[in-house]
């Protein structure tokens, strides 16, 4: 469950056009377009072929099983001939503020996920086409135009239901869940697709013997809420197609961060803190830039047997200097150590941010 689910309510009589654009394999479809040698093969953007994790993959290298967060020693096992490419993140960047100028052009209510990713709130568009599927159709042609990329549309009445649609008919692909379809789409879906629903909380379906859309129905909202807190009550209603979060156009950002996958593994302290440098660096750059701070700092470790631990530390204000910042992290380090095993990567992040937040926040941080 997301910070949006207190907009969850019973049913609204308003009725929303709502469609959720996806770029096809983001990351990696920019490499092909801009790499000719790179078209029809399996790609994989991060990491490299002894280290590291995908970000992302090409569809010649999905087929193979290749997914993005895999190792990339077992994304290589899984598809011999996988491609690794640098990743670049600052092209990613600008192509993706090129399609948010797209979206610009038919409503200005649109709330990024990430950079291949956003909702748009097309109810009153700017161009006053009267049908969604139409809206999407125009944006999609745009962003081929533009940028030599694919996107995937789902349209419906509400955001839930819209990110359902638009994993439909990938790749290159639209399709639209009507309000009288709502319903009866989600019966069969299996929880483990629910937006929202991670691997432990669809353990714990299973272990009530819920295994889909219809199974949570079945749930009377009572047993929901007392089993699974206030995002009880957000099962309940989207088991029903039933989903009233707005669009949201100052989506406020979680948090920001940066990781690094090591050549080696290291042992010393040092090492570590020289590693940490370029990460506090970038981090504190976007917060700068967006004109944020955060008051709560997380220290990532992945040990080299990919067991991962975080420590955090909450502060009063949040810190006010770059310095101070990077004190924080080498301090949460610092309490950590001695580590029972050598470490592959490290993460900095912030959260718990004190402000609004701009667009530029919603963009990944990535080394």
């Amino acid at each position: 469950m997301t910070d949006e689910d207190d907009d969850q309510a019973e049913p609204s009589p308003r009725q929303r056009k709502i469609i959720h654009i996806d770029m096809d394999a983001f990351y990696a479809s920019v490499e092909q377009r801009d790499n000719p040698d790179l078209r029809g093969k399996p790609v994989a953007v991060g990491g490299s072929q002894e280290r590291g994790v995908v970000a992302a993959a090409s569809y010649e290298a999905r087929k193979f099983g290749v997914r993005s967060a895999m190792p990339s020693v077992t994304a290589k096992r899984q598809c011999p001939d996988l491609i690794f490419v640098k990743p670049r993140f600052e092209v990613y960047k600008a192509v993706s503020q090129q399609i948010r100028e797209i979206f610009a052009e038919h409503t200005p209510i649109i709330e990024p996920l990430s950079l291949d990713e956003a909702y748009l709130d097309v109810t009153e568009n700017l161009q006053g086409i009267p049908l969604a599927r139409d809206v999407a159709f125009a944006i999609r042609a745009k962003i081929k135009e533009v940028t030599g990329l694919n996107a995937s549309a789902g349209i419906s009445y509400n955001k839930f239901l819209a990110k359902l649609a638009s994993d439909h008919r990938k790749p290159n692909g639209q399709y639209v869940i009507a309000p009288e379809m709502g319903p009866t789409f989600v019966e069969p879906l299996p929880v483990g697709k629910f937006h929202g629903i991670g691997p432990a909380t669809a353990a714990r379906f299973e272990g009530f013997g819920v295994r889909t859309g219809l199974d949570i129905r079945n749930q009377a909202l009572e047993f929901l809420e007392a089993n699974f807190g206030k995002s009880g009550s957000y099962y309940y209603w989207i088991s029903r197609g039933v989903d009233h979060r707005p669009v949201r156009s100052d989506r406020v950002r979680k948090s920001v961060g940066a990781e690094n996958t090591f050549a080696r593994d290291l042992t010393r302290f040092d090492e570590m803190v020289a590693e940490l440098e370029p990460l506090v660096d970038k981090v504190w750059s976007h917060c700068e830039n967006a004109g944020n701070r955060g008051r709560t700092v997380t220290l990532k470790i992945k040990f080299s047997d990919f067991e991962i631990i975080s420590r955090s530390q909450s502060l009063a204000v949040p810190a006010a200097s770059r310095n101070e910042f990077a004190s924080i992290t080498v301090r949460l380090l610092e309490k950590s150590m001695p580590f029972p095993k050598a470490v592959r990567l490290l993460g900095v992040s912030v959260s718990n941010f004190n402000g609004k937040n701009e667009e530029a926040a919603q963009l990944p941080l990535s080394l």
